[in-house]
């Protein structure tokens, strides 16, 4: 169940940052270190959220 959220909470910060075309067309490894700081820090916004029981939704 937390591999699901973690995948779920990903595909959210990727959606969000607008990075969705890019790796469909590059893959994960075509990400900068930037973009990919980016993600790791909404995803770990996110969990924060949902721990402390706020919503996530954007």
């Amino acid at each position: 169940m937390v591999e699901n959220i973690d995948q779920i909470l990903k595909n959210q910060a990727v959606e969000e940052l607008g990075l969705v075309d890019k790796i469909k067309s590059v893959g994960w490894s075509g990400l900068s270190p930037k973009e990919t700081g980016r993600v790791g820090g909404l995803i770990a916004k996110k969990k924060r959220l949902l721990k402390a029981g706020k919503s996530i939704e954007a």
